[in-house]
């Protein structure tokens, strides 16, 4: 004589519910989306101190989740990296210069090739492009720093030396389709 089959008690709810994970996975991931963070949709990324627009990268482009940048892509195929970040503080004004220059503390054989201040997102920006070695690694970054509303926003290209020129039309439209965002939009 067979027994009738038991179903197991779950501690999420009925045997249909745990019979369906991608229920109870949509589940989760809904009520984790009301949590804060840091989120980026492709194109505006919020922060708890920061908020900013940027166009869409490129198909060749892949995310990559770095610990110092709010934003970073990768193409392998160009060498190249793009980061973007954003920090604000309740330091002395420091100069675009002062700030351009911590960025690169950790280079040896550092050479400018390019640096000017230009108007960007309704400030002035510093754009530096620079030659250095990185743990004896020659790249080349093409940086962009703005200051606003007691912010600052850094925005690197780091590409290896002979292939920078394919990288940076990418970069370059990023930079030029990035604008600051209040950071408590909803």
């Amino acid at each position: 004589m067979r027994r009738p089959l038991r179903r197991r008690p779950t501690a999420g709810g009925s045997a249909a519910e745990a019979a369906n994970p991608r229920a109870r996975l949509l589940a989760l991931t809904v009520a984790l989306a009301g949590c804060g963070g840091p989120s980026f949709d492709g194109t505006i990324y919020r922060g708890s101190e920061v908020a900013f627009r940027v166009p869409p990268a490129p198909a060749s482009w892949r995310p990559l989740s770095v610990s110092d940048a709010a934003v970073a892509y990768r193409d392998e195929a160009n060498g190249a990296t793009i980061a973007l970040n954003g920090r604000c503080r309740n330091e002395d004004d420091v100069p675009l210069v002062s700030l351009t220059n911590h960025l690169f503390l950790h280079f040896t054989e550092r050479e400018v090739l390019k640096q000017e201040v230009v108007p960007f997102d309704g400030r002035e920006a510093m754009h530096t492009v620079v030659s250095a070695k990185l743990d004896g690694v020659p790249k080349v970054f093409d940086v962009w720093v703005l200051k606003k509303n007691g912010c600052v926003y850094d925005m690197l290209l780091i590409a290896d030396p002979a292939r920078y020129a394919a990288g940076e039309p990418a970069f370059t439209r990023m930079v030029r389709g990035f604008s600051t965002l209040p950071a408590d939009d909803d």
